[in-house]
């Protein structure tokens, strides 16, 4: 996935999907931020911040924040809608080795007892059925990764559904995408959501797969290609 982005200061980060940045003239201006999430160690005052543009005439605040380059100079994709993104170009590209032979792909499907949708449906030659759930991982804490940055209700719910599915004979696979380059391995932050990490190990034994891969963030002046290229450990 290449993007061109626009340099910037970040400012703060606030009501969720709003923050503050300074652009290279040194105006201050507000942009969108498209993640729910805590987003802990990605919004801290005087990090670099890469946006994009929209042209969208009807948008309120024309710039995305996309990536944060950080002090330490790591990359992270704070933008969550590109993780799904990321995740099918790498299931069709092949490179997630765990997840192919396929013959139909399929999104946000709806499924389950608790009125979910699976990010990806994979339908093989035979009729087998994957159920894929694909979580973004930006959380670097004392050099270890983690998901999820806080509780989360919602995914508490997907690893039951994903059990359930196994449970009637179907595949369910959950992916961690992860966006943050200095991230070498995934942990359950368990320090955050005691709950989800227990239930991502029962889920583990119950023959949910789980898989993480690692995006690789090239620059090339403005412009970022970003490919999830790399498996990496997760560990409980």
């Amino acid at each position: 996935m290449k993007i061109n982005l626009t340099k910037a200061t970040i400012i703060k980060r606030y009501k969720r999907f709003l923050a503050d940045i300074t652009l290279a003239d040194g105006s201050d201006c507000t942009i969108h931020v498209a993640n729910t999430g805590a987003m802990s160690g990605c919004a801290v005052p005087n990090d670099t911040v890469w946006f994009s543009t929209s042209d969208n005439a009807k948008r309120k605040y024309p710039f995305s924040w996309e990536l944060t380059q950080t002090q330490e100079n790591h990359f992270i994709c704070v933008n969550t809608l590109r993780a799904n993104q990321l995740a099918e170009q790498a299931i069709l590209n092949g490179t997630i080795t765990e997840l192919q032979g396929f013959k139909a792909l399929k999104r946000e499907v709806k499924y389950g007892d608790e009125n979910s949708k699976i990010d990806f449906h994979l339908t093989d030659k035979n009729g087998q059925e994957t159920f894929i759930e694909v979580k973004s991982v930006t959380l670097l804490a004392e050099d270890q990764g983690y998901f999820p940055d806080a509780v989360t209700l919602r995914g508490q719910k997907h690893l039951r559904e994903l059990m359930a599915m196994v449970e009637n004979g179907h595949r369910a696979v959950l992916l961690f995408a992860v966006l943050h380059s200095g991230i070498k391995d995934v942990k359950p932050a368990a320090h955050i959501d005691a709950k989800y990490a227990e239930l991502l190990r029962e889920a583990s034994q119950r023959g949910v797969e789980i898989i993480a891969y690692k995006a690789t963030f090239q620059k090339e002046k403005h412009n970022f290609t970003m490919t999830l290229a790399n498996k990496i450990p997760v560990t409980f």
